[in-house]
């Protein structure tokens, strides 16, 4: 794929009772915060921004550190937004929203 920019959307549902669902989306969190690449943490998903491969290699490292933590069932939720001739930013798309 290319090395332009794009914008994955990256929601998380623990579907557990061990602990709260919370605890797990705090550590998702942490994987994301560690990766380098850019994000947004929203109520409901995170936005991650940065080269195709690497956001998929974020998404993919989420779902490992949940495997390998022992969360027993969990739902990922992904959109990725791709452009063929360049970049696409969130920024771009939610400027014209920002309040002062």
């Amino acid at each position: 794929m290319h090395h332009y920019l794009v914008n994955a959307s990256l929601q998380i549902v623990p579907v557990v009772r061990d602990r709260h669902p919370y605890e797990w989306v705090d550590e998702v969190i942490a994987i994301i915060q560690s990766s380098g690449i850019k994000y947004e943490v929203g109520p409901f998903a995170t936005v991650l921004e940065g080269q195709y491969d690497e956001v998929l290699k974020v998404i993919m490292a989420v779902n490992e550190f949940l495997y390998q933590r022992g969360c027993a069932e969990w739902i990922s939720n992904i959109q990725l937004q791709i452009r063929s001739d360049g970049d696409i930013t969130g920024e771009e798309k939610t400027a014209k929203f920002t309040q002062p």
